[in-house]
């Protein structure tokens, strides 16, 4: 179905061949350090975004609220202004922290799964697990050798999980 202004089903029929722009992004798209940057772009955008809604959420308590100053003033007790703008620059810096570590984990992941994947020559749930064990390991490498195996079984479990969940054919109603 063609869309006004849109391009029809095979623009280059007749000129030789598929675009090579689109062929190389399409190829960048598939190559291991293609998925892994593009999944530490999405999750450093994803994780922004959760970052500046848990900060937005912090406020909510005074158990929540930070200090303002040494004098151990509340962050409610100052002039609006000055409320705004230590509120803003605390959602900047929790959105930044959390957009880093979920880039970090995304690429991570992402660029292990595939080469798992490539190393296994299969498509199947243990690329996820194996790759979910070695994120979480390297994740939790400098908290020492009982971290590293469990940031292994906990990032194993829960990529398993969220594999099979995804795997599950489609439920018809």
């Amino acid at each position: 179905m063609n869309f006004p202004g849109g391009a029809s089903p095979s623009p280059a029929a007749g000129l030789g061949g598929p675009d090579p722009g689109v062929k190389a992004a399409q190829e960048a798209m598939n190559s291991c350090a293609g998925k892994a940057i593009m999944s530490g772009v999405m999750g450093f955008g994803m994780g922004g975004l959760f970052g500046m809604f848990m900060a937005s959420m912090s406020y909510d308590t005074p158990f929540g609220s930070p200090t303002a100053g040494p004098n151990g003033q509340t962050i409610s007790s100052l002039p609006l202004k000055q409320q705004l703008k230590m509120g803003f620059k605390d959602m900047g810096q929790r959105s930044y922290s959390m957009a880093r570590n979920f880039g970090k984990v995304g690429a991570l992941f992402a660029g292990i799964e595939c080469g798992v994947e490539g190393l296994r020559a299969k498509n199947d749930l243990a690329n996820g697990t194996i790759a979910g064990c070695l994120t979480g390991g390297i994740l939790a490498k400098s908290a020492g050798p009982q971290a590293v195996a469990g940031g292994c079984v906990a990032f194993a479990a829960f990529s398993a999980a969220i594999d099979m969940y995804m795997r599950q054919p489609p439920k018809d109603e």
